[in-house]
């Protein structure tokens, strides 16, 4: 109980000023340096090369404990990957040598002359690649329920080898509660599934076993740390535990119990009287029953009966969920006959179809050409806004051309570039006459002209 005392190492409570802080960081980035290299090989996306990964550094491992012969070079490695595993497509000396580059460039092991040296950082990161790779076969060996259940397990063990000796392994307990909250949603929903199983007591019991062995570990896990000093945090975490693991082990033992109690009906001889009190209970029992209970409810019935032990049992348990409609109301019923009785269809007023009369008309080519340009004339003026010019000029019959531009608008030099597209749009339209006038005052703005003579024209209108 002293080590639990003790203050639980942790990154997240230690100063990150200390140096061993940062010798920590340096290893977790010597990790992602070797998978940074490794990734860049389109090679080790494979899953298949990165077992050959680790089986590398397995043997790594196995030379550094002393457990076989050093290695000296690469390709000694290469034969010894040859000799130890059983592989149709191993890889070649070139990529074992690779392998090793990569390793002694991240700093996990030393190329010596007559020897690869492992390091004090490759061994421990190499270890945990392998002990993350088994625990990741171990969970996908298991089913969905189980998946979950082994979660929680090894969150209990990552919390005792961890935790109990001073050192933090996250939070362990309250991923262990999810993770078993979670088996207990996927229990809810494969339960009519699993009663209908003829093989599903084993794994029913199972599941049973590892929820009481979790129960149990959750317990302990709580009395050692009863004298924390976060202790409120530990308390809302005790009641979520033991609501979960309560509902979970309530739960497996309810299906447990009346898998066994199905079997047992099915193996008791039937009698010829009927006693309909003791019926009448067992109906009345089915109806929520707890969860814990050995009575079934209607639809674990009909899912056990699927089993088909008994001819004809399959076709006795198929089960169709029926909705009935709600009663209606009495005002609701006088309403709909009303509604019946007085009906009145809307009828549309029939349109007569008219016919279409076309006559010929002949255009001379010349109105041809004025309709073109009259239309030519409005999309120009739906880009280019002209009406101002137009009723300037319609007032004053004639103005200079410096004079229209800063009369319609501003002497500002954005307002005369719009103005000038103007005249030149209504110039290009025949819309009016621009001549050459020597004589024109000049007035006052904030832009010049590039050549001066380009102010002396006027402008009028073309009627």
């Amino acid at each position: 109980m002293e080590e639990v005392d003790k203050q639980i190492i942790s990154i997240f409570n230690t100063d990150e000023q200390q140096p061993e802080m940062a010798r920590a960081m340096r290893d977790i980035i010597s990790l992602a340096g070797v998978m940074k290299d490794l990734s860049s090989e389109a090679v080790f996306h494979s899953p298949l090369e990165m077992l050959r990964f680790l089986r590398i550094i397995e043997l790594i491992h196995e030379e550094a404990y002393g457990l076989t012969e050093p290695i000296d070079s690469a390709e000694t490695l290469y034969y010894r990957y040859q000799s130890r595993f059983r592989d149709e497509e191993p890889p070649s000396k070139s990529r074992v040598d690779q392998i090793v580059t990569i390793l002694a460039s991240n700093n996990w092991i030393s190329k010596q002359t007559q020897q690869i040296k492992m390091m004090s950082v490759g061994k421990r990161m190499m270890h945990s690649l392998t002990r993350l790779a088994n625990d990741s076969l171990a969970y996908y060996l298991e089913d969905d329920i189980g998946r979950s259940l082994f979660q929680a397990r090894r969150d209990a063990e990552i919390s005792e080898a961890y935790d109990d000796k001073g050192i933090s392994g996250g939070n362990v307990i309250a991923s262990m509660i999810r993770n078993v909250r979670e088996a207990n949603e996927t229990l809810k929903e494969r339960e009519l599934e699993l009663l209908a199983d003829r093989n599903a007591l084993p794994q029913l019991q199972v599941i049973h076993t590892l929820m009481e062995d979790l129960e149990r570990k959750l317990h302990e896990r709580f009395n050692q740390f009863e004298t924390i000093e976060d202790s409120l945090v530990l308390s809302h975490l005790m009641q979520n535990g033991a609501g979960v693991l309560a509902e979970g082990t309530s739960l497996s033992l309810g299906m447990v119990n009346k898998y066994l109690q199905f079997m047992n009906v099915q193996q008791t001889p039937l009698k010829t009287a009927i006693s309909p009190e003791k019926v009448r209970t067992f109906v009345t029992k089915m109806f929520h029953p707890p969860v814990e209970s050995e009575i079934p409810n209607a639809h674990q019935l009909f899912s056990f009966m699927e089993q088909g032990q008994y001819e004809g049992e399959e076709l006795d348990g198929i089960w169709i969920p029926v909705k009935y409609a709600s009663p209606l109301s009495p005002m609701d019923i006088e309403s709909g006959i009303d509604f019946l009785e007085n009906y009145e269809p809307v009828v549309a007023d029939i349109e007569e179809e008219h016919d279409i009369e076309f006559r010929r008309e002949t255009l001379e080519v010349q109105s041809i050409d004025d309709l073109v340009d009259e239309a030519s004339w409005l999309l120009t003026k739906a880009s280019i806004d002209t009406d101002k010019i137009e009723q300037y000029l319609a007032e004053k019959k004639e103005a200079g051309i410096e004079e229209t531009m800063i009369e319609t608008s501003s002497a500002e030099w954005g307002d005369a570039i719009r103005q000038l597209l103007g005249i030149a749009a209504m110039e290009a339209n025949k819309k009016v006459q621009i001549k050459l006038q020597q004589h024109v005052k000049e007035l006052d703005k904030e832009w010049e002209w590039i050549r001066d003579d380009d102010r002396k024209f006027n402008i009028r209108k073309r009627e």
